[in-house]
């Protein structure tokens, strides 16, 4: 039975997945579910406990400062001077209730937008489908999903159609996955398991059936949750007033006990030496210290929250200021985190209003599975399809990666096919060489066609071909083997483009000393295009497979001359921070994929 997310569920044979979790295609038994619920503990990950109020509350008086406060007020109050205990009195439980309520108030409000998880799944049980809570579900439950579900484990593909995840939580990639039964490679992570489903991942579309491999903790989310559970060690602001206050305090002692024994030298009475070392004590210790502190960093947290940011903890205020590395993530922080047709090319790499009509005509009178990649097509409302009508389709599949629809517009009529590059530029005989014109697709074209595909591919652009033909006017049925003999029109490229004020931000940072370091799920090149939008050089990069090769000495070694991350989880994004941090950094992150634990040292 699974103890850990391995390569042999998504390598193995689906047999011999099957009878390792002991289960079939038709779920389990109830009685089983019991036993392995008891066995495994419920299908839920693990988080930091949260302390009690008061607890929290009683933690503040580990300060320094606030134990030496504490110290001189008792004195005072027993040596008769009432009015300094009471002033210490207040100015102390002002300050530890003010840092106490604000970050226990976070903690709240950061629990409450947690709170957004679907609460059942569908599962087959006792051979039929049932509704089970999530966190009732074991090894071996076979879940049933389609759109708008969240995966509820980490699962293997029994069988699968049209079936399209977003995976970004572990990844960063921005575009829809498409998993398919069949095994995957030995190596790899979750990006290279098409046949696996993971924890977290949202469905886009399609349906599918799968056996949960891994529940809570035991799965590729769990596995980070676990790694983030324990509590951040101390910040710089923190060791900083926690120095301060030891110096505070070592100088009182020292002076208190330099005063009593020059007063026993001199025969002095002993108590009114004690009661003048107690006032020297007083006297030296700021005790309006904790409370500027304290009220300055909730100022601060009081202008983020009026820009709708949580701050969990009141010191994270400071070390935004003193920050000198910002860790990054792409995909929704320096991008859009929404795709976008960028440009659409004839064959001479040119840009072509025909091109864009005909995709958007295609993706504009198709019925079946509609793509990302088309919803950004028809967001150009300016193509006129006035008397265009549809006479006949070929939905999409994923065994032809392509869609066609044969079209009227009471003149002629057009079959338009669109759909993966290499598929499209097979199936064409001739090209478009101009308005209205076609020549035939030599080898010449089609390698000139081909390096274009490439070139786009490198810069980063998610790519579809677009190709037609056209059809005899009394035309009204088209099929799979009607996708021969097309002209080819062009390419539309699509790119997920960054935000408008990103470049800005970045070159304020650079002006301030703050140095950039992007830390992404997303692949080398399109991260590698996307810096050249923003004017960051690359100055180094690392992938996962890098990290995972390099232990902590070789990390930190080479850590300060690498300013790209690519293909990274986040687990690794926070081994990336902790390794900045121990050169010495004060480290920021920017982004999701990753807990409060590694947001801000």
């Amino acid at each position: 039975m699974p103890n850990r997310p391995d390569g042999e569920y998504w390598s193995n044979s689906l047999d011999e997945v099957l009878k390792k979790l002991q289960t079939g295609a038709d779920g389990i038994s109830s009685e089983e579910a019991a036993a392995r619920f008891v066995q495994f503990g419920p299908n839920e990950l693990h988080r930091r406990p949260r302390r009690a109020f008061l607890l929290q509350l009683f933690t503040r008086f580990r300060n320094p400062l606030v134990v030496l406060l504490l110290a001189a007020g008792s004195v005072s109050a027993m040596t008769g001077d009432a009015a300094s205990a009471v002033i210490i009195a207040i100015i102390l439980s002002l300050s530890v209730l003010l840092d106490t309520t604000q970050e226990y108030r976070a903690a709240e409000a950061t629990e409450k937008l947690s709170q957004s998880v679907a609460v059942k799944a569908s599962v087959m049980r006792d051979g039929h489908s049932a509704e089970i809570p999530l966190r009732e579900l074991v090894p071996g439950d076979v879940v049933l999903l389609s759109a708008g579900d969240v995966v509820p484990g980490d699962a293997r593909i029994i069988e699968a159609r049209d079936f399209f995840v977003d995976q970004s939580l572990l990844t960063g990639e921005s575009y829809p996955v498409e998993k398919q039964t069949g095994d995957a490679p030995k190596a790899g992570g979750p990006g290279e398991a098409v046949n696996g489903i993971f924890m977290g991942s949202a469905v886009v579309s399609g349906t599918a059936r799968a056996v949960l491999c891994c529940t809570g903790p035991r799965t590729a989310l769990g596995d980070i949750a676990e790694s983030l559970i324990a509590r951040p060690p101390p910040t710089a602001f923190d060791r900083g007033t926690r120095q301060f206050g030891m110096l505070i305090m070592h100088l009182t002692l020292l002076l208190v006990l330099f005063v009593v024994l020059v007063n026993i030298v001199l025969h002095r009475p002993l108590l009114e030496s004690f009661v003048f070392a107690v006032a020297l004590a007083v006297g030296l210790t700021p005790e309006l210290l904790p409370m500027v502190v304290t009220v300055t960093l909730a100022r601060g947290a009081l202008r983020m929250a009026r820009k709708r940011v949580v701050t969990k903890h009141l010191q994270a205020i400071q070390n935004l200021g003193s920050m000198n590395v910002l860790c990054t993530d792409k995909t929704g922080t320096l991008t859009e985190a929404h795709i976008r047709l960028e440009r659409h090319l004839d064959v001479f790499g040119h840009d072509s209003d025909e091109v864009l009509k005909l995709a958007f005509l295609n993706s504009y009178f198709e019925t079946g599975l509609r793509s990302p990649l088309d919803t950004a097509i028809l967001e150009h409302g300016e193509i006129d399809i006035e008397g265009w009508r549809k006479v006949d389709e070929v939905p999409f599949d994923f065994e032809r990666r392509r869609v066609s629809v044969l079209l009227d517009d009471g003149r002629k009529r057009r079959l338009i096919v669109k759909g993966a590059p290499e598929e499209i530029l097979r199936l064409c005989a001739e090209y478009e060489s101009g308005e209205h014109a076609t020549k035939p697709l030599d080898a010449e074209v089609r390698e000139r066609i081909q390096s274009l595909f490439e070139a786009l591919g490198a810069d980063g652009f998610r790519v579809l071909g677009v190709a037609w033909r056209g059809e005899a006017a009394d035309r009204s049925h088209v099929l799979v083997k009607d996708e021969s003999g097309l002209v080819f029109s062009g390419f539309c490229a699509f790119f997920d483009p960054p935000k408008a004020e990103a470049a800005q931000v970045l070159s304020s940072m650079a002006g301030a000393g703050i140095t950039v370091k992007i830390v992404t799920g997303d692949n080398e090149r399109v991260t590698r295009y996307v810096c050249r939008k923003l004017g960051l050089e690359v100055q180094g990069l690392l992938t996962g497979a890098d990290l995972q090769a390099l232990d902590e000495r070789a990390l930190q070694a080479r850590i300060n001359n690498v300013n790209i991350f690519c293909r990274v989880t986040p687990a690794q994004k926070h081994r990336i921070i902790l390794a900045l941090k121990r050169r010495g950094h004060t480290v920021g992150y920017l982004g999701d994929g990753i807990n409060d634990a590694s947001c801000l040292h």
